[in-house]
């Protein structure tokens, strides 16, 4: 008789309550057993949000604290372990969000201080640093001390752009600090968040701090794998396939499209981020799940602050160093893209040393590009998926006149600082648009002539736009003839039209549009 399958969390990270409560458990213990086998280690990991890093750090917890009994069945149960208790220090920086560094002070203080009160020890020092080491200096009296610090630079990332920054910064550095100074008395210690910040900002003085963020050895922690997927849904993945009626091997060609794809290191592994997986197969439906999560907002600010260029995150190119740490003081978007998720590495040229990014699968880049046309366009993402229909619906038929009513609707109110002859921005705007409806866009494609603005193509049709801010339609349309920008697509198959659409000086938006066949 089959066991029945295991119930889905995705709200649980405590590993005690997931084991306890006979909540599915994908088996990680393998990784964690390397990180733990020698007699001291300390170590760094930065991953996504809801990627798994808080139940890591739970099931380290619950290692340390010798509760093998949790686990049974699972890899580490049966290797050479002691299973020693350690007193174990807890901390999650998450819920300690403040905009000046004595609040944070304060913050990491109470966090000290609820610690030391598990263990009945009453802190005698004032200053969050200086109780840290206090209250392992007490509790290495039971034994060698284990740290855990969950989502690490959180206090940062909420500020960015806060004049205070600098001081919550140095507030963090001498907390941190304490890890390396009472260092003979610390078994394992594992901090974790999502940003990479150079040793230097945060962590100087803590210089034994082993990187484990782009390790190949350790690639597959956390997150899921493809066979770690098709060996633990095995049972929802058919149910899946049932209910939409539709082929096994069709329905796993799906779920990696929609949810696969992030990848942390040169080795060629991709991975689901845990929680978008479990919420697909909780809710049977596919569906974009990355917006539950949220989204940074200053990280979309930051991209404005920068005019940084939306339509090249397709195509990045960028060594590790680009995009793996920085400043706190000098914040470029490619590695707060990539360490939020957003992007991730799709290739590595070991010639050149040169990673290849790009969004990760489908779920993403729709959530990253609704975001984006959110703060770009005045139609909010609630009430885009009409308008998007619409358009989408047009396009398909060659409705040209209903495809420019709707798409107007998106270059309505842009803001009055953004100049006409700003064609990056109105670019973007029509880029965004056309790659959430699911059609395929090539921008600024190059001829032997010149370049053409957009190239968009259907399942029957090739669309060769040309936009004009200063000129008229016909002009457009004549300069796509005279450079015969179409005639390369000529022998695709495809119907090939001729678009040319020009802007209004007062009004700034789409006023006249003319077509022609190529």
């Amino acid at each position: 008789m089959l066991a029945p399958m295991k119930t889905i969390t995705t709200c649980v990270y405590t590993f005690r309550d997931i084991i306890e409560g006979d909540f599915l458990y994908v088996d990680k213990t393998r990784w964690l057993y390397d990180l733990i086998k020698p007699a001291k280690g300390v170590y760094f990991l930065s991953r996504p949000r809801r990627f798994g890093k808080s139940l890591t750090l739970s099931t380290l917890e619950s290692i340390f604290l010798g509760e093998k009994e949790l686990f049974k069945g699972l890899y580490i149960h049966d290797q050479p372990l002691a299973w020693k208790k350690h007193p174990v220090i807890r901390l999650n920086l998450g819920d300690k969000q403040a905009d000046t560094a004595d609040v944070l002070k304060e913050k990491l203080s109470y966090a000290v201080r609820q610690n030391a009160a598990r263990y009945g020890i009453e802190l005698q020092e004032n200053g969050c640093d200086t109780q840290f080491q206090e209250l392992v200096l007490a509790l290495s009296r039971q034994g060698k001390v284990v740290i855990l610090v969950d989502e690490y630079d959180k206090p940062i990332l909420g500020n960015i752009g806060n004049p205070e920054l600098p001081k919550i910064r140095d507030a963090l550095k001498a907390f941190y600090s304490v890890i390396k100074g009472v260092d003979e008395y610390l078994r394992f210690a594992f901090l974790t968040g999502v940003s990479k910040f150079s040793q230097v900002s945060i962590f100087s003085d803590l210089n034994n701090l082993t990187d484990l963020t782009m390790m190949e050895k350790f690639a597959e922690l956390p997150g899921f794998t493809q066979q770690e997927v098709e060996d633990n849904y095995a049972e929802y993945i058919d149910q899946l396939s049932e209910k939409d009626a539709v082929a096994r091997g069709e329905t796993l060609a799906k779920i990696r499209e929609w949810y696969n794809g992030y990848r942390f290191s040169k080795k060629d592994v991709t991975l689901y981020n845990p929680v978008s997986i479990g919420k697909l197969f909780e809710n049977m439906d596919f569906k974009n799940y990355w917006f539950e999560t949220g989204t940074p907002g200053f990280l979309l600010q930051l991209m404005k602050n920068v005019d940084f260029d939306v339509i090249s995150v397709e195509n990045l190119e960028l060594d590790e160093l680009g995009f793996s740490a920085y400043e706190i003081d000098h914040v470029r978007p490619e590695p707060i893209l990539f360490q939020t998720g957003y992007i991730t590495i799709k290739g590595y040229d070991n010639a050149f040393g040169l990673y290849t990014l790009g969004y990760p699968n489908r779920e993403v880049e729709n959530a990253f590009l609704r975001y984006l046309m959110d703060d770009f366009t005045p139609v909010s993402k609630e009430y885009a998926a009409s308008h998007l229909a619409k358009l989408m619906k047009a396009l398909l038929r060659g409705d040209m006149e209903m495809f420019f009513r709707h798409m107007r609707i998106f270059f309505e109110n842009v803001p009055y600082d953004i100049q006409l002859s700003n064609e990056k921005y109105y670019q973007t705007i029509f880029y965004l648009v056309m790659n959430i409806i699911g059609v395929q866009i090539d921008t600024e494609v190059r001829t032997a002539s010149g370049r053409i603005d957009a190239v968009v193509t259907t399942d029957n049709s090739v669309f060769i736009f040309e936009f004009k801010l200063q000129g008229s339609a016909e002009d457009a349309i004549a300069q796509i003839k005279e450079k015969r920008y179409h005639e390369k697509y000529l022998e695709c198959g495809k119907r090939v039209r001729l678009i040319g659409a020009a802007f209004d000086k007062k009004t700034r938006n789409l006023e006249t549009w003319v077509e022609e066949e190529g």
